[in-house]
Protein backbone atom coordinates (compact mmCIF):
# COMPACT_ATOMS: atom_id res chain seq x y z
CA UNK A 1 0.00 0.00 0.00
CA UNK A 2 1.10 3.11 -0.63
CA UNK A 3 0.96 6.27 2.53
CA UNK A 4 -1.90 7.62 0.69
CA UNK A 5 -3.96 4.53 0.90
CA UNK A 6 -2.58 3.82 4.68
CA UNK A 7 -4.16 6.95 5.37
CA UNK A 8 -7.03 6.71 3.78
CA UNK A 9 -7.68 2.72 5.17
CA UNK A 10 -6.87 4.27 8.51
CA UNK A 11 -9.57 7.40 8.26
CA UNK A 12 -12.60 4.75 7.27
CA UNK A 13 -11.13 2.58 10.32
CA UNK A 14 -11.30 5.30 12.68
CA UNK A 15 -14.05 7.68 11.97
CA UNK A 16 -14.24 10.75 13.77
CA UNK A 17 -10.66 11.83 14.51
CA UNK A 18 -9.86 15.15 14.54
CA UNK A 19 -7.88 15.47 11.10
CA UNK A 20 -6.63 18.73 12.39
CA UNK A 21 -4.32 16.53 15.10
CA UNK A 22 -4.72 13.15 13.46
CA UNK A 23 -1.12 11.58 12.66
CA UNK A 24 -0.60 10.79 9.13
CA UNK A 25 1.88 8.33 6.79
CA UNK A 26 4.09 10.69 5.01
CA UNK A 27 6.10 7.66 3.26
CA UNK A 28 6.12 3.97 2.77
CA UNK A 29 8.97 2.36 1.42
CA UNK A 30 10.16 -1.59 1.03
CA UNK A 31 10.32 -2.63 5.27
CA UNK A 32 9.73 1.02 5.92
CA UNK A 33 7.36 3.92 6.52
CA UNK A 34 7.33 7.80 8.57
CA UNK A 35 5.07 8.87 10.70
CA UNK A 36 4.09 12.67 11.82
CA UNK A 37 1.32 13.96 14.26
CA UNK A 38 1.17 18.18 14.42
CA UNK A 39 1.17 19.32 17.72
CA UNK A 40 -1.26 20.28 19.99
CA UNK A 41 -0.70 21.82 23.26
CA UNK A 42 -3.10 19.12 24.56
CA UNK A 43 0.32 16.42 23.90
CA UNK A 44 1.88 18.44 26.94
CA UNK A 45 2.92 16.74 30.20
CA UNK A 46 3.92 19.14 33.60
CA UNK A 47 7.01 20.71 32.70
CA UNK A 48 6.51 21.69 29.15
CA UNK A 49 7.67 18.05 27.30
CA UNK A 50 5.59 15.71 25.41
CA UNK A 51 3.84 13.56 27.44
CA UNK A 52 5.47 9.45 27.46
CA UNK A 53 1.31 8.31 26.69
CA UNK A 54 1.49 10.60 23.33
CA UNK A 55 4.55 8.74 22.19
CA UNK A 56 3.95 5.12 23.15
CA UNK A 57 0.64 5.85 21.17
CA UNK A 58 2.78 7.43 18.09
CA UNK A 59 5.27 4.46 18.40
CA UNK A 60 2.08 2.07 18.25
CA UNK A 61 0.53 3.86 15.39
CA UNK A 62 3.53 4.00 12.99
CA UNK A 63 4.04 -0.04 13.59
CA UNK A 64 0.42 -0.27 12.94
CA UNK A 65 0.71 1.93 9.68
CA UNK A 66 3.72 -0.03 8.70
CA UNK A 67 2.11 -3.53 9.00
CA UNK A 68 -1.07 -2.33 6.94
CA UNK A 69 1.01 -0.82 4.40
CA UNK A 70 2.69 -4.37 3.88
CA UNK A 71 -0.19 -6.78 4.65
CA UNK A 72 -2.94 -4.46 3.11
CA UNK A 73 -6.57 -4.13 4.81
CA UNK A 74 -5.76 -6.76 7.79
CA UNK A 75 -7.40 -4.56 10.29
CA UNK A 76 -7.56 -7.07 13.00
CA UNK A 77 -3.79 -7.29 13.34
CA UNK A 78 -3.35 -6.38 17.17
CA UNK A 79 -0.54 -5.30 19.15
CA UNK A 80 0.74 -7.61 21.56
CA UNK A 81 4.12 -6.29 23.05
CA UNK A 82 5.15 -2.69 23.15
CA UNK A 83 8.29 -2.04 24.93
CA UNK A 84 9.73 1.79 25.27
CA UNK A 85 13.08 3.42 26.02
CA UNK A 86 12.37 7.09 26.86
CA UNK A 87 16.01 8.89 25.70
CA UNK A 88 15.81 12.33 26.34
CA UNK A 89 12.63 14.73 26.89
CA UNK A 90 10.47 15.42 23.70
CA UNK A 91 10.14 19.32 23.21
CA UNK A 92 6.73 20.69 22.00
CA UNK A 93 6.79 20.12 18.34
CA UNK A 94 5.51 17.70 15.63
CA UNK A 95 5.86 14.04 16.95
CA UNK A 96 7.67 11.94 14.16
CA UNK A 97 7.82 8.45 13.77
CA UNK A 98 10.41 6.03 11.40
CA UNK A 99 8.85 2.73 11.85
CA UNK A 100 11.17 -0.11 10.36
CA UNK A 101 9.81 -3.63 9.55
CA UNK A 102 12.28 -6.42 11.25
CA UNK A 103 9.87 -9.64 10.94
CA UNK A 104 7.03 -10.29 9.34
CA UNK A 105 5.87 -13.94 9.59
CA UNK A 106 2.31 -15.22 8.88
CA UNK A 107 1.17 -15.03 12.25
CA UNK A 108 3.79 -12.25 13.81
CA UNK A 109 4.93 -8.84 13.00
CA UNK A 110 8.33 -7.03 14.96
CA UNK A 111 8.93 -3.57 14.01
CA UNK A 112 10.98 -1.00 15.47
CA UNK A 113 10.54 2.63 15.77
CA UNK A 114 12.58 5.80 16.24
CA UNK A 115 10.35 9.50 17.77
CA UNK A 116 11.84 12.50 18.07
CA UNK A 117 9.78 16.50 17.84
CA UNK A 118 13.19 18.37 17.33
CA UNK A 119 15.31 16.34 14.48
CA UNK A 120 15.92 12.36 13.88
CA UNK A 121 19.87 13.05 15.25
CA UNK A 122 17.83 13.73 18.74
CA UNK A 123 15.56 10.77 19.70
CA UNK A 124 13.45 11.65 22.32
CA UNK A 125 12.44 7.85 21.93
CA UNK A 126 12.86 4.53 20.69
CA UNK A 127 10.10 1.51 20.79
CA UNK A 128 10.21 -2.38 19.69
CA UNK A 129 6.68 -3.42 18.79
CA UNK A 130 5.24 -6.46 18.23
CA UNK A 131 1.77 -7.32 16.31
CA UNK A 132 -0.20 -10.60 16.06
CA UNK A 133 -1.32 -11.25 12.96
CA UNK A 134 -4.81 -12.70 12.28
CA UNK A 135 -5.42 -15.94 11.39
CA UNK A 136 -5.25 -17.23 7.56
CA UNK A 137 -9.17 -17.87 7.85
CA UNK A 138 -9.88 -14.81 9.68
CA UNK A 139 -8.58 -12.24 7.08
CA UNK A 140 -10.58 -10.46 5.07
Amino acid sequence: MTADEVNALMSRAFPGTDSETQWRVTTVAPGRCTTVRPYADVMLRPGGLVSGPNLMAMADTAAYALILAHIGEQLMAVTSQLTINFLRGAKPGDIHAEAELLHLGRRSAVCDVRLWTESPDRLAAQASVAYALPLPEART
